[in-house]
């Protein structure tokens, strides 16, 4: 255990570059631990990690960074220190099994809470909570009842040329929705529905998702897509509010499969050294309070059935959810980024 807890240490010496360590002066003294590398930035989940902390002893080492934690993983191999890696979206956990650096795990508890969509079906990744991809539509130039009725088929439809922006058509949460509109229709129809897409777009694919909101509020689009929370945020920042105001927030496909939900999620280590103390995270976090924390810090959807969701996330209203399951979408993945790449989506509207 004293060379897994050095070999830690170093590891995290070298993430540093990466993200950021918390926790190490604590770990040194902690009875027990578990060891976490997170895609996960330190105050969407660290709150939840104290109050593990709190409830059980148990010490949380994490390592933040925003990539390259699969490779550190591959590179670490057996002796990695690492008991669990958390991501935010299906595609990395996926590139996680992929890359071979995850166990199964069946643990009662995990497959009683977690519904069978939103969970690997062989025990290899577990989801934590639910991401809508959404359409926002501009308050002036969009008539709410027209915007409450788009589905994401719409937004291939000519009468939007010109007047839709997104991210790049390679992030995560595009490729997850991607990959499941190709399970929604197949390949060869959501190709037909991307290169609409593609040539409705008002520019070259660029920013993050909150940047498409504000081009609405600038004029340059009258649609958008973007994850939910990322309005709960704006409407909490003094400068991006007026980008959420000119913006109606919607929940697409209402009257058909439902709107598409990725997740944010966790999967035990191939080498997990602290394989009870990850468990004992693993439901901690599917429990009732840490399901509410990410609700009302978050504003992410729980997926604890019970767990009622945060004001704000109440004022959203409710909305019917696509049913896919998550472990299908992610197989699509590959097919979705091939697509992805022979539209030539990311050069935009003029490829």
């Amino acid at each position: 255990m004293y060379m897994l807890r050095r070999v830690f240490r170093s590891g995290i010496a070298g993430l540093l570059i990466l993200g950021g360590f918390v926790g190490a002066s604590t770990a040194v003294q902690a009875a027990e631990e578990v060891n976490v590398y997170s895609y996960r930035q330190p105050f969407l989940i660290q709150p939840m990690f104290d109050a593990f902390t709190r409830e059980t002893g148990i010490n949380v080492n994490v390592v933040f960074a925003e990539k390259g934690l699969v490779e550190r993983l591959k590179a670490e191999g057996r002796n990695s220190p690492a008991d669990l890696i958390f991501t935010v979206d299906i595609g990395r956990l996926a590139d996680a099994v992929e890359g071979g650096v995850t166990q199964v795990v069946h643990d009662a508890t995990l497959e009683q809470i977690l519904p069978a969509a939103m969970r690997d079906p062989e025990g290899q990744w577990f989801g934590l909570t639910q991401r809508a991809r959404v359409i926002y539509a501009s308050k002036d130039r969009v008539p709410l009842e027209e915007a409450r009725a788009l589905n994401y088929e719409d937004l291939a439809d000519p009468k939007w040329r010109g007047k839709i922006c997104t991210r790049a058509g390679d992030h995560e949460y595009n490729v997850a929705l991607f990959a499941a509109m190709i399970e929604k229709h197949g390949e060869a129809k959501a190709k037909a529905w991307l290169v609409g897409l593609r040539d409705n777009l008002a520019r070259k694919p660029q920013g993050n998702d909150r940047a498409q909101v504000k081009a609405i509020l600038e004029g340059q689009c009258d649609l958008a897509l973007g994850n939910h929370y990322y309005y709960a945020l704006m409407l909490q920042n003094e400068e991006q509010f007026a980008w959420a105001q000119a913006a109606n927030m919607i929940f697409p496909d209402q009257a058909g499969a439902g709107t598409h939900m990725n997740i944010s999620g966790m999967a035990m280590t191939k080498s997990a050294p602290n394989r009870d103390n990850a468990l004992k995270l693993m439901r901690f976090l599917v429990g009732d309070l840490a399901q509410r924390m990410y609700a009302e810090q978050n504003n992410e959807y729980p997926l604890r059935e019970g767990v009622d969701p945060s004001g704000l996330l109440e004022s959203f209203g409710t909305f019917k959810r696509a049913d896919q399951s998550l472990a299908a979408v992610a197989k699509l993945r590959p097919a979705a980024i091939r697509m992805i790449n022979e539209v030539n989506f990311n050069a935009g509207p003029s490829s």
